[in-house]
């Protein structure tokens, strides 16, 4: 008989470094120093969504888009230690439709009705209920690592946009969404990072109360149409939604759905769970409060039993913490805050109960008081380990020139991430080790319209948080992105704050900074499959 070798890596590779996810166990009684011995490739293409940004006619909207530069975006073709082939493309483009009145998404029989063999496309490609389509041209077209691009739209009518990145361009490619309403019931600044499409997303602090309008922002980049459900808990649970045969999400298109509608009772904290029964989208809110103006609360990181969520700005004046428990048993959590010099306790919230199923909410007021820091959730020590997810509301400013802003619970830097759209004045890097020391790296790029990268490395001491002026390209125009890798030590959790002041009101947007998955674990050395042959 003769033994024929088949090699499977090439496959793994290939798939691994395409969709950029892949996962390797150890075999049952074997080590797991085997699986981390497995090399990490870049992978070879990436998606990203970014919702609707304004309803306001007097919107500005800036959008960026960024792939780090270096050795697994530069690599020579066929280099598989190096990084992905030259080459590839990167662009965001508009939504095939946005539906046309965002406080009410098509019922799924209506749906039915009006979709053609497109994957729920009606007439002229659209969406039923939706604006017309929008061109087939890129508003964004990124043409080489290293070298973030711009661009800018106002009004009411910019629609989502959908994009993928391949070749060199996909290894953390990154995109931010930054709008700007000076006034308003919608007034502030609403930033966002585009998010990869999911099947799966968690948003505490959400509200339907009345002095709220809370609308969460489905945007399908599929050619095949997605159906969502979307989940809402209070304090006391469940609530009762209209919701019983999900809501479709046309191909290529996006909606946008008012949580108020979904619901009778009226809940002040809430967390919404988004999932998909067919399909994928990308996911994010939209919440507008009628005191303290509009920002967008992106997904919280996955259920864990330990949350940090990164950056609470110096000036506070009011933090609350919102947090809920989507497993089988309680949690009890103890409550921490990493300051510059290590971590404290605020005073009267020492731990944090959480009933299984139920939002909790703590009003932690100005807990920085004067410096900033970071929020470490973990287990208290008399009780087990219970799966979160957490945000925080913060609010800067008082009487009519509060300003509004959300921090999710974030996973960590990792090896890198970035944060597009920085400007000369107004970012604030804050950097958190909650268990070790480390050391990190922050790349200033180059400028959209000039300059020059900058680089600075960064000590983050165990159990504090380090917030910074990070640096500037030297001869910036335009704006840029500020990429962290973490060099040694950690972990890193870290996030982004912009302020762009406006008429008195000290408007900002957070965004975190998690690991942006531009590398995929794949085996090191060739596997082999071996088959008998006659």
């Amino acid at each position: 008989m003769k033994r024929t070798t088949i090699s499977l890596i090439a496959t793994t590779v290939a798939l691994a470094a395409i969709t950029g996810f892949a996962a390797l166990t150890a075999p049952d009684g074997g080590s797991s120093a085997e699986a981390e011995a497995a090399a990490r490739l870049p992978v070879e293409r990436s998606s990203l969504l970014c919702p609707a940004p304004s309803s306001s006619e007097i919107a500005e909207t800036a959008y960026t888009s960024f792939t780090p530069a270096g050795k697994t975006a530069d690599a020579k073709d066929g280099d598989a230690k190096g990084g992905a082939a030259k080459g590839g493309a990167a662009e965001l483009k508009p939504s095939a439709a946005t539906l046309a009145d965002p406080g009410t998404a098509p019922k799924k029989d209506e749906a039915k009705k009006k979709d053609t063999a497109k994957g729920g496309a009606g007439k002229d490609g659209a969406a039923p209920g939706a604006k017309k389509p929008v061109p087939d041209k890129a508003v964004l077209a990124l043409k080489e690592p290293g070298k973030p691009v711009a661009a800018k739209a106002g009004g009411g009518e910019a629609p989502a946009l959908v994009g993928t990145a391949t070749g060199r361009l996909a290894p953390g490619w990154t995109a931010q969404q930054t709008t700007t309403v000076p006034v308003g019931g919608s007034r502030g600044v609403l930033g966002v990072s585009c998010t990869a499409p999911d099947t799966d997303f968690w948003f505490p602090g959400a509200s339907t109360a009345e002095n709220r309008q809370d609308y969460v922002h489905l945007t399908n980049p599929d050619p095949t149409a997605a159906v969502a459900d979307i989940e809402l808990y209070g304090k006391d649970g469940a609530l009762k939604t209209t919701l019983t045969e999900g809501i479709p999400v046309p191909a290529g298109s996006s909606v946008p759905v008012l949580l108020s509608t979904l619901t009778a009772e009226p809940a002040a904290d809430l967390t919404v769970h988004v999932t998909t029964r067919t399909g994928r989208v990308g996911a994010v809110v939209r919440a507008a409060d009628d005191k303290t103006g509009s920002d967008w609360l992106a997904a919280s990181a996955d259920p864990s039993d330990t949350a940090v969520l990164p950056g609470i700005p110096a000036d506070a004046t009011s933090v609350q913490l919102v947090a809920f428990a989507p497993g089988d048993d309680d949690a009890d959590l103890k409550v921490q805050l990493a300051g510059a010099t290590g971590r404290i306790t605020p005073a009267g919230h020492e731990t944090l109960h959480i009933k299984s199923g139920m939002t909790a909410a703590v009003d932690l007021k100005d807990v920085t008081k004067g410096e900033a820091g970071s929020l470490i959730l973990s287990p208290a020590q008399s009780s087990g380990t219970t799966p979160v997810v957490a945000a925080l509301r913060v609010v800067r400013g008082t009487g009519d020139k509060q300003e509004v802003a959300f921090i999710p619970a974030t996973a960590p830097v990792g090896e890198r991430a970035t944060a597009a759209d920085n400007r000369a004045k107004g970012s604030i890097l804050s950097l958190t080790a909650p268990d070790g020391g480390a050391q990190v790296k922050v790349t200033a790029s180059a400028g959209t319209e000039g300059g020059t990268q900058a680089v600075k490395t960064y000590t983050v001491k165990a159990g504090t948080t380090l917030a910074v002026a990070p640096p500037v390209p030297d001869g910036l125009k335009g704006s840029y992105a500020l990429t962290v890798e973490t060099v040694s030590g950690g972990p890193v959790h870290a996030s982004r704050t912009l302020t762009l002041p406006q008429d008195g009101i000290p408007m900002f947007t957070v965004q975190t900074l998690p690991d942006d998955r531009g590398t995929v674990a794949v085996p090191e050395a060739e596997q082999d499959l071996s088959v008998l042959d006659d």
